[in-house]
Formats: structure tokens, sequence, C-alpha cells
């Protein structure tokens, strides 16, 4: 296995114990990414730590400081960090188990993928596997990781496991701090319907292969033109809001955009704007006669 493990340490059920690591299970390498570069020198800008009396310093001589007041400061050099130390810290310990809906899907965070890390723990790791998965059950522990003790969800994927870093729930905020405002609006029910059969149309099996992220691919074929000297620019109008007027031709025109495979518009600025047209014939009687 190219990739190196996130974590070491074991998991444990009960009396079970078996050695694994943790991989890293998402990737953003292919993403475009860019440095600073002086324009002036094309070189690029390197970050220099700076201490504001004595100049610059070497990053390996720091050491992490935690205020507890205006420019006040608690020193932790790597020598404290070791001194915290929790079973978590190299032991996953399976502590209940729960069905998977109960967990809200706004707690879960980062996956990561779980192996059996050396040979001997393989049996145990699939007894634990297997055990899970007959009971269709997701196993809730916690481990410490990257200076955190995070509470994570183990599921059952093919010949591992799965684990889920999962959000406290002091760092997810209310919906309803959010929600609450929104006006109490009722929904006319031929518009609801005619939506519903939007939805219908458009219902296919979900394929995280299709999607592409335009923005990275655009940004890309910018770098590209820049590179050859050229000067196009990749631009995409905003869609305007739909408004009261437009709302029932504009889902009458997507009903029909999509009934016919969506070949009747170029995307939803289009449809928007075949909606106003329509919209602007049936409403010009009423304005004359206003």
């Amino acid at each position: 296995m190219a990739a190196r493990p996130t974590w070491q340490g074991h998991l444990k059920l009960s009396l079970v114990t078996c050695p694994v690591a943790l991989y890293t299970a998402t990737s953003s390498s292919d993403r475009v990414s860019f440095h600073l570069i002086n324009p002036e020198t094309n070189n690029r800008i390197r970050m220099v730590p700076t201490d504001p009396d004595a100049g610059p310093v070497e990053r390996s001589d720091l050491v992490k400081g935690y205020e507890v007041a205006k420019d006040e400061y608690v020193l932790m050099d790597d020598a404290d960090f070791e001194k915290v130390k929790l079973e978590s810290t190299r032991t996953i310990s399976i502590d209940r188990f729960v069905d998977a809906h109960e967990i809200d899907r706004i707690y879960w965070d980062s996956p990561f993928y779980v192996v059996p890390d050396k040979g001997p723990g393989a049996e145990a790791f699939a007894v634990i596997r297997e055990a899970m998965r007959s009971a269709d059950k997701i196993a809730i522990g916690c481990l410490v990781l990257r200076n955190r003790e995070r509470q994570i969800a183990l599921e059952v994927r093919d010949k591992g496991l799965v684990a889920w870093s999962l959000r406290p729930h002091d760092e997810v905020r209310d919906a309803g701090d959010f929600f609450d405002d929104i006006p109490s609006v009722k929904a006319d029910k031929d518009m609801v319907d005619i939506a519903e059969r939007i939805i219908s149309q458009k219902a296919a099996d979900f394929d995280p292969s299709k999607f592409v992220d335009r923005y990275d691919e655009a940004l890309k074929e910018l770098i590209k033109a820049k590179q050859k000297g050229g000067k196009k620019l990749v631009e995409a109008p905003e869609p305007e809001d739909t408004n009261v007027v437009d709302l029932m031709a504009a889902l009458r025109a997507s009903l029909k955009g999509s009934a016919s495979g969506g070949r009747a518009s170029s995307g939803p600025a289009a449809g928007k704007t075949a909606a106003k047209k329509s919209a602007a014939k049936k409403s010009a009687p009423r304005k004359k006669a206003a």
C-alpha cells in the first residue's frame, strides 16, 4: 500500500483486540492550487516565521502557546503533549453500537479506511467485522487524531471498515437559528404537483463519477490559455431569480424540458428566459387594462 497511515494503533471490542491502521479515504491532490508569486521578480514567496523584536527565526525552534489573557501565553512543547496520553491515543475502543439512521447526517465528517495493520491481527479484525456485518450496526468509539480526541463511527465496507470522524455536538449550529425566520408560505398545490412531476422525471441512481468540478476545470483551461499566451476568459452568466409572476411558467417550461430529455433549454437561465417570455405574453393584457 503506497499511502502512509494517518493513525496506527489497536481496535478493541471488549477483550478482542487487533492492530489496525487508518488511511485517509479522500484526496484533493488533483485540485488546482496556487502559490504566492512576486510579479516584479516572478519569485515564489516564502513565508518566514518572524519575531517582531528578534527578526526571522527557525520554525523548529518554536513552541506552541495558549493565550490565557491579552499577550499572556502558557507555553507547550512536544514533551508536554506527550504527557497527555489517553487510552484513545493508541486504541479505538468500541463503546456501543447504533443503527445508521440514528446518526444525523450533519454530524458525519471525514472518512478513513481501517485495515488490519499486521498479519496476526487479521483474524481478530475479521471477527469484529463479520459480527458488525451480521448485526447491521454502526460501532461508536473514540480516538485521538491530530491533537484532538474525536468520536468516530465505524461501518463495514467490503473486507475492511470505514471510520467516520463525527463532529462534536457543540460545533454543530442550531438549525433553528437560521430556519426559524423563513416566512411561512403556503405552496400552491398545482405548482407543487408540477414540481413533483419534474422530480419524478429527473429521478436517477447516484453516480459520483459523473460529477465534474466545472470551476476547477475552467481554471485549468484558463491556465492553459495563459500558458500559451492567450487571453480567453471563461465566464458564465448568473441566473436571474424567479419572481412570483414567472413561477408557474418556469415550472411548466421546466416540466416540458425534463420530458424532452432536457433539450428544450441549455440550462436554468434559458428555462427562466423562456418562462419570462411566456409570462410577459400573459401579463401584457392585464397591464393594458390597468
